[in-house]
């Protein structure tokens, strides 16, 4: 293929991702770094109470934006701040005191440290669970009879098929107060159960729908996998006396490791983010996520004023999380590339 055909076939994908991804988060990390308030005025108010003969007037002095006169925005200033916002986010001055003082709750206290515990803790205990349960699945369907596998996989794949928010919002619906799952095992128990009063059962909760959302995207990718398995190699440790396990773990495991490390980044990344789950159970109060956060910090406040620097900060924080998790996966994936090139 000639250069100019290359990049005359390159060049739209290329500048798609400078537009889309590049362009933003260079934004994004820039914004990071100042601060963009309103430009503020004082001004005196005075205020009458009702009356002809007993009227009294106040003389207050209030603060107020300035609005452009030609455009009708509120005027702002920018100021560089360095690294104020990421301070303010990850409140260190408070970290290093909880943590001198060994109080660990306290720094759970803090919203950064919050949502960084049950992010990692969310990402780390589902992965396993998804490739698991996903693996399963797909050996099932592989050695059930012809006539069972289409409607097997059907009804396998109707969870992913599932938007996040309505799946989570449905798992709620079961469990909240007066659910229908909750009403039964209150019945059953003879005790009154509140599945969303604490922290710790909204997070199972979170747990069981990320692995029923996700799973059946492992078992589409790891069922296609087994379709490409030798059947000679196979064949061969039947022969030499290997049992089902073994046959798994050196045959069926190994053919299959580079889907699982593609499964692995894609759920990483994905969990990493995750946000519709905290939406769906409505648990801010007791449990959010680094996504949430950022979502939190561009919520505008009774003023109508948003945390913008903040926001950006939590992004750019959230970002460099992204990449230390996928540091792993990634050196598996080019030293398996490196030695599929030799």
């Amino acid at each position: 293929m000639k250069f100019k055909t290359f990049f005359w076939f390159v060049a739209p994908s290329v500048f798609m991702m400078l537009l889309f991804i590049a362009a933003p988060l260079i934004s994004v990390f820039i914004q990071s770094f100042q601060i963009t308030q309103p430009v503020m005025q004082q001004i005196e108010v005075e205020t009458c109470t009702p009356g002809f003969l007993t009227q009294t007037c106040v003389t207050e002095v209030k603060t107020v934006p300035i609005i452009d006169e030609e455009t009708g925005r509120t005027m702002t200033t920018t100021e560089w701040v360095g690294l104020q916002s990421y301070q303010n986010v990850l409140q260190m001055d408070k970290f290093w005191s909880a943590l001198g003082s060994g109080n660990w709750g306290d720094i759970l206290q803090i919203d950064f440290w919050k949502a960084l515990r049950f992010t990692l803790m969310f990402t780390l205990v589902t992965l396993p669970l998804v490739i698991g349960v996903g693996l399963m699945i797909a050996l099932a369907v592989n050695n059930a009879a012809k006539s069972l596998r289409g409607p097997v996989i059907f009804v396998s794949l109707l969870p992913f098929i599932i938007t996040p928010v309505i799946g989570s919002l449905s798992i709620y619906w079961l469990f909240v107060g007066d659910g229908i799952l909750t009403a039964t095992l209150e019945r059953w128990t003879g005790q009154d159960i509140a599945m969303f009063a604490q922290a710790w059962t909204i997070e199972l909760l979170m747990y069981f729908y990320r692995v029923w959302h996700v799973a059946p995207f492992a078992f589409v990718i790891f069922y296609a996998g087994l379709q490409t398995v030798n059947m000679d190699t196979l064949e061969s440790a039947i022969i030499d006396g290997a049992s089902r396990f073994e046959r798994l773990r050196y045959v069926i495991v190994p053919h299959l490791m580079p889907l699982i490390i593609f499964i692995a980044l894609i759920h990483l990344m994905d969990c990493y983010r995750v946000f519709d789950e905290i939406i769906g159970f409505r648990s801010q109060a007791h449990v959010i996520s680094l996504q949430w956060l950022t979502f939190d910090f561009l919520t505008p406040d009774d003023a109508g004023n948003r945390a913008i620097s903040r926001a950006a900060a939590s992004a750019m924080l959230t970002m460099v999380g992204i990449v230390i998790l996928l540091i792993l996966p990634l050196r598996r994936t080019w030293r398996d590339h490196k030695g599929g090139a030799h």
